[in-house]
Formats: structure tokens, C-alpha cells, sequence
């Protein structure tokens, strides 16, 4: 099946779409940091067709999101996130606490956030890099940036 390409569009999210849209990425990145960084494990723990997890796989690879690190003598590699794609996990925890809240239902979140700094559980909260107030859709107005299309 032919995937439409976004990565041309004038947009941010369009961009993003193109390299994570595909729900396998985002499910692929969130076992890489979870520290499930070898094939087998991440097939096992999605039960993913080996053909797919190659395909995403390469292409995490290809937009810089994931290095393959060499980890046996054989040709065995394992995955391992980019400074690229430790950011996109901070986009999953963004999509976490949107899924905890409107969709654990009374068993609750399946996984919780435990902040190193201060050692608490707690969840990611949106603030503005400037002024660090709380920084939410209602909070801002869109204008046009640099790369606008014209």
C-alpha cells in the first residue's frame, strides 16, 4: 500500500506525521525507551510481523530517530533513541496523559511518570518556555512563522 508523504507539506504536524504517523513508530519508540531495545524483544512485546517491525525500524533509522548499535559478533543490532528521538518520547508522554485521562477508565493509567528530580510520580504539564506559566491549546494564538507557505 502506498503511504502518503507529509513530509513536504508546510506544517509541523504534517512533518511529525510523516516519520511517527504510522501507529507501529509510536508504539516501537515507547518499547526502545522502555529499555526493550533488541528485534526480538520489541516483536515479542507488540507481537508485530517481523516484515513490519523491519520496515519501521529502517525508516526510525533513516529520519534519525533510532541508531542500530551492533551488540554480538554476529550481525545482531540493537536500537537505541537519538537526541531526535528522545524528544519524540516526550511527545508520547504528552499522548499518555491525554490517553490517562480520557481513556484508562476506572483501572487507571498502565503506566505511571516518576520524575527523577524530585522522585514523584506525577505527569507532563505544558508550560511556556519564556514566562513557564501552563501553556495549553486555549492559551495561544497562531500566527504565521517563517516556513509559512505563501
Amino acid at each position: 500500500m502506498q503511504r502518503t508523504n507529509f513530509g513536504g507539506m508546510a506544517c509541523s504536524i504534517a512533518r511529525t506525521l510523516d516519520v511517527i504517523g504510522e501507529p507501529w513508530s509510536p508504539l516501537v519508540l515507547r518499547d526502545v525507551h522502555a529499555g526493550l531495545t533488541r528485534f526480538e524483544q520489541i516483536q515479542a512485546d507488540l507481537g508485530i510481523s517481523r516484515k513490519v517491525l523491519t520496515e519501521r525500524l529502517h525508516h526510525l533509522v533513516e529520519h534519525g530517530v533510532l541508531e542500530r548499535r551492533p551488540y554480538d559478533r554476529r550481525p545482531r543490532f540493537e536500537y537505541v533513541l537519538t537526541e531526535k528521538g528522545t524528544e519524540l518520547v516526550d511527545l508520547l508522554m504528552v499522548m499518555a496523559g491525554w490517553g490517562d485521562k480520557w481513556l484508562a477508565g476506572v483501572a487507571g493509567p498502565p503506566v505511571l511518570h516518576r520524575h527523577h528530580a524530585c522522585g514523584r510520580v506525577s505527569h507532563v504539564d505544558l508550560r511556556c518556555a519564556h514566562c513557564g506559566e501552563p501553556m495549553h491549546a486555549g492559551d495561544v494564538e497562531l500566527l504565521a512563522g517563517p516556513g509559512a507557505a505563501s
